[in-house]
């Protein structure tokens, strides 16, 4: 049952998500921040209390999708979120979800950030998508995102597997006018009893994939008729060359109609034939029809060209077919309006060539992202910059260079490798800066340090630590411990700093290797001889710098002094 609503609210992209999933009978939503989703499970966590729902941040997102399926196997429905490279993490679970009988509804909301404003590739979750064999939902506005997080949990338990929501950063972070639907009541506890679907033993895992195969049909049938999908291919008020085709999908979309005006004109009054896709799999027929006698496809998607590849096995080789794969559309970064014009054959606008002529100005200077003023990784860089430099100073020139080594990873401290600090040496992904320490001392680095976050180390680096462990790998782990996700909004924590030292020592760290410095400017010279002298102990070491993070004691702070004020 649902109650009806006309309620309209200004909504970010990502809170279009939130609610969409709250009002299609959400019971619990796990995640990890991750920008440009955090927004999502923030918006839920303010609806928890009154929504009735569970709304957590987890360690990790496989934990959160592990979580997710626990809910869903429960009978009930659950939502999960995570940013594109987030989903690399919960790509295990992921795979074998969709072999799974999934009960109550599944849904992946992935943010994916074309242009790597916060992120250190531009990968593609369509992809997962597609590897997965599961169904996908790609909104090309805020209406469309909380339209389409209600339906994906209807074609989650429709299908019984998991859907991806694919955002992108524009998305997520755009505010629009949303018209809200009803509220739908939560499924009852209802525990699947079917082991077979569960269990995914060889002998039950090859049927449920024989099952998942079958699905492919009805999902494409599914798909194929979504009204996202939509065909435009004569019948309307303007002519239609069908010799051009244009095929868009989420904010191609978009920028594509900015533009349709000028096409049209162009083309003396006749616009193209042309499809846009947001539901997938990526309905093949349709794609058929809108060419059959096309000369030439253009193609205009948002991220990676997941549906220009695909083409390329579906339309005889005699149609020519532009995109990103020929340079038409910019292959990196994001889409606009203004750099989609040139595939579709038009100069660029004259206003905005006026208003950058009449502007005239002179090109300014970068302005790279750094650590606030006065971050206690600051403190922290220095100290290690001050020990590994006393290091060096001992040693023979034409050595030093592949002597000493800092691996570092992802999180706000990975601004340390820019001015003034330049400490990292390598920022691969979470929780690699561990591993990758341990095997430059295996290969012969001498002096091997490894630098992560607390909440990082949470996320991924604990495994990595327990190898190092293991082998008693001569390297030091330094942790950055400033009590707070920081890189994404000042989240808490998963588990309190208070904690580090057991879980530390508990995985095997010897207690006289293991110290905790305060990260402050008047305490370098001091920290440096500690740090120095568990970097030159031939074996492993942790060193925990801790101070709080500025941000966070001001918000800290603040909610304090509001608490005082609600009590008086």
């Amino acid at each position: 049952m649902s109650n009806q609503t006309t309620e309209t609210s200004a909504l970010l992209g990502d809170e279009a998500v939130a609610l969409g999933a709250v009002h299609a009978g959400l019971s619990a939503a796990y995640g990890y921040p991750g920008t440009p989703s955090t927004e999502i499970m923030e918006c839920l966590m303010e609806h928890a209390g009154t929504g009735g729902f569970t709304a957590a941040w987890c360690t990790n997102e496989k934990t959160a999708l592990e979580a997710a399926l626990g809910t869903s196997f429960a009978g009930k429905r659950a939502l999960v979120t995570m940013k594109h490279v987030g989903l690399n993490v919960a790509a295990d679970p992921l795979m074998n979800a969709a072999l799974l009988g999934i009960k109550g509804a599944l849904v992946i909301a992935v943010a994916d950030d074309p242009g790597m404003h916060s992120s250190q590739s531009e990968q593609e979750s369509r992809f997962y998508a597609a590897f997965a064999l599961i169904a996908c939902l790609e909104p090309r506005h805020q209406q469309e995102a909380y339209d389409m997080a209600r339906e994906a949990f209807d074609v989650s338990e429709r299908f019984s597997v998991p859907v991806l929501l694919r955002m992108a950063t524009r998305l997520s972070h755009a505010r629009a006018a949303v018209r809200l639907g009803g509220q739908r009541n939560q499924n009852a506890l209802d525990k699947s009893t079917d082991k077979t679907k569960w269990m995914l033993l060889p002998a039950y895992a090859r049927q449920n994939y024989a099952g998942l195969i079958e699905k492919q049909r009805d999902m494409l049938a599914w798909s194929t008729a979504h009204k996202s999908n939509l065909l435009e291919s004569g019948g309307g008020s303007l002519p239609v060359d069908t010799s051009l085709a244009v095929i868009t999908s989420g904010l191609g979309g978009n920028y594509y109609e900015e533009n349709l005006a000028d096409l049209i004109a162009a083309r003396m009054g006749i616009k193209p034939a042309r499809l846009h896709i947001g539901a997938y799999p990526l309905p093949v027929e349709s794609i058929r029809q809108l060419c059959v006698t096309a000369k030439r496809v253009i193609v205009l998607e948002e991220g990676q060209p997941v549906i220009e590849e695909r083409l390329r096995g579906i339309l005889p080789q005699s149609i020519t077919i532009t995109g990103k794969l020929d340079n038409a559309v910019p292959r990196a970064g994001e889409l606009d309006p203004d750099n989609v014009r040139p595939a579709l054959g038009l100069a660029p606008r004259k206003n905005i060539l006026a208003a950058q002529q009449a502007l005239a100005v002179p090109p300014l200077p970068g302005r790279p992202p750094q650590l606030c003023q006065g971050c206690p990784h600051g403190d922290s860089y220095n100290t290690i910059k001050q020990a590994m430099a006393e290091i060096a100073a001992t040693l023979p020139e034409q050595e030093r260079p592949s002597a000493l080594a800092v691996t570092s990873d992802i999180g706000c401290y990975a601004l340390g490798a820019g001015p003034p600090y330049s400490v990292p040496e390598t920022i691969v992904c979470m929780g690699a800066s561990i591993g990758m320490a341990r095997g430059a001392s295996d290969a012969g680095v001498r002096y091997a340090v490894a630098v992560i976050g607390d909440s990082t180390f949470l996320h991924s680096g604990i495994t990595g630590l327990i190898d190092a462990v293991a082998a008693d790998t001569p390297m030091t782990v330094v942790i950055l411990d400033n009590s707070i996700v920081a890189m994404t909004g000042c989240q808490e924590t998963i588990l309190p700093s208070s904690q580090l030292r057991g879980l530390v020592l508990g995985l095997g760290v010897k207690p006289e290797r293991y110290a905790e410095l305060e990260a402050k400017k008047q305490m370098t010279d001091e920290n440096a001889k500690r740090l120095r002298a568990e970097i030159e102990y031939p074996g492993l070491s942790v060193v925990v710098f801790k101070r709080e993070c500025l941000e966070a004691a001001r918000k800290r702070l603040r909610a304090e002094g509001e608490k005082k004020g609600e009590k008086k």
